[in-house]
């Protein structure tokens, strides 16, 4: 973590880089640090934000006034001692074990009415529908950030043999489960939503339950493998899911 950047993001706010673009080694200090904010939170913390490579801090200046009057620490702005306080933090994760990330199974049903862009997926790339299901269920996917609608996971690791433009017309409403690429990305709608990736599948599973605590059944550091499942099947599972 020595490349680390820190920078004021708004007036009650830090932003924090570890890098750029989508990489794993990046994503993983990006995990270790809301790991440890989850764990323990510094004064004055109200929440983080966390994506592909930064997190975003947003802390309460009079309860950071506070910490210093409490632990005498000077009496500057807000923002140097936040950031001193993260700085001190990102030392100690420098130093800490790498924790095992959560492997989460998926089922998908791909194709028909579950998958309407799969053949174009398939055509696209000069291969089959079986194909192109193979490469996808044969992946591990790092969710890097969840974001767009609530629970909505952003993959990464998907192969470049299946990868495939967003389409030129989103669509008004995409079927809750939905499983989408778009670029070298994959991802599952968690809700009826407008969008516009390629739709291969639709897994059964509830991937945003608001009365349940958390609210969303993946998460950011989770690895996640699909696995095809018949209409059958997938009509099972919904049906266990009541």
């Amino acid at each position: 973590m020595n490349e680390v950047e820190l920078l004021p993001f708004g007036e009650t706010a830090v932003l924090i880089e570890f890098g750029r673009g989508i990489d794993p080694e990046t994503h993983r200090k990006v995990k270790a640090l809301t790991n440890y904010l989850d764990r323990q939170p510094f004064p004055g913390l109200i929440e983080y934000v966390s994506a592909f490579s930064s997190v975003t801090i947003s802390y309460d200046p009079v309860k950071v006034r506070c910490f210093q009057r409490s632990h005498g620490w000077p009496e500057t702005a807000s923002y140097q001692t936040v950031t001193a306080l993260l700085e001190e933090i990102i030392a100690k994760l420098e130093q800490g074990r790498e924790e095992q990330p959560r492997q989460v199974r998926v089922p998908v049903c791909y194709g028909s009415e579950f998958g309407p862009d799969l053949a174009f997926v398939a055509e696209h790339n000069g291969c089959t529908e079986q194909e192109v299901i193979d490469i996808h269920s044969g992946g591990q996917y790092l969710v890097y950030m969840l974001g767009f609608a609530p629970g909505f996971p952003y993959l990464g690791g998907m192969s470049e043999k299946i990868a495939a433009p967003r389409r030129q017309t989103p669509r008004m409403e995409i079927p809750a489960g939905s499983v989408g690429i778009a670029g070298l990305q994959t991802g599952v709608y968690p809700i009826a939503t407008p969008g516009g990736w390629q739709l291969i599948g639709r897994t059964p599973l509830d991937l945003f339950c608001p009365d349940k605590q958390p609210p969303t059944l993946l998460q950011a550091g989770d690895l996640i493998t699909f696995y095809p499942i018949s209409p059958a099947e997938y009509a099972q599972h919904k049906g266990e899911g009541k």
